[in-house]
């Protein structure tokens, strides 16, 4: 297993971090495999969508605020029960096909660590499982 750093900026940000996961494909020479891509955070997710518009991005984190207000009568002491909810929603992990070297994703589709309780240091945990 190899882990990644990143580091977040906002309480609630959408961060591509595809660039980040075809580096680590092409450096680590894997080739037709599928690699498991985990958050081991609970108020940090991990989810595939368009990235060519940063407008969806943008749409999705008002709507989750929308949906799931900060202030609530949320008991959890912690104060950020709404990041919780948010993150099981998307949920904390991937899996993506690579294939000849390069991951295998749609035209418009990238991926995404979804930070709900930043900033933060955050770690990606990616264990590549080989195929025949």
């Amino acid at each position: 297993m190899d882990i990644i750093d990143i580091k977040t900026n906002k309480r609630e940000e959408f961060i591509d971090i595809t660039g980040i996961i075809d580096t680590y494909v092409r450096n680590n020479r894997l080739d037709n495999c599928i690699l498991l891509i985990y958050s081991p955070h609970t108020t940090c997710g991990l989810t595939i969508n368009e990235h060519a518009d940063p407008d969806v991005k943008n749409d999705m984190i008002r709507k989750l605020k929308e949906l799931i207000p900060k202030n609530d009568e949320y008991k959890h002491i912690e104060g950020n029960s709404d990041a919780h909810i948010k993150t099981s929603i998307i949920g904390n992990r991937i899996t993506v096909i690579v294939e000849n070297g390069s991951v295998k994703l749609g035209r418009w589709q990238g991926i995404f660590l979804t930070e709900f309780d930043g900033p933060r240091n955050r770690k990606i945990w990616l264990k590549p499982m080989m195929t025949r």
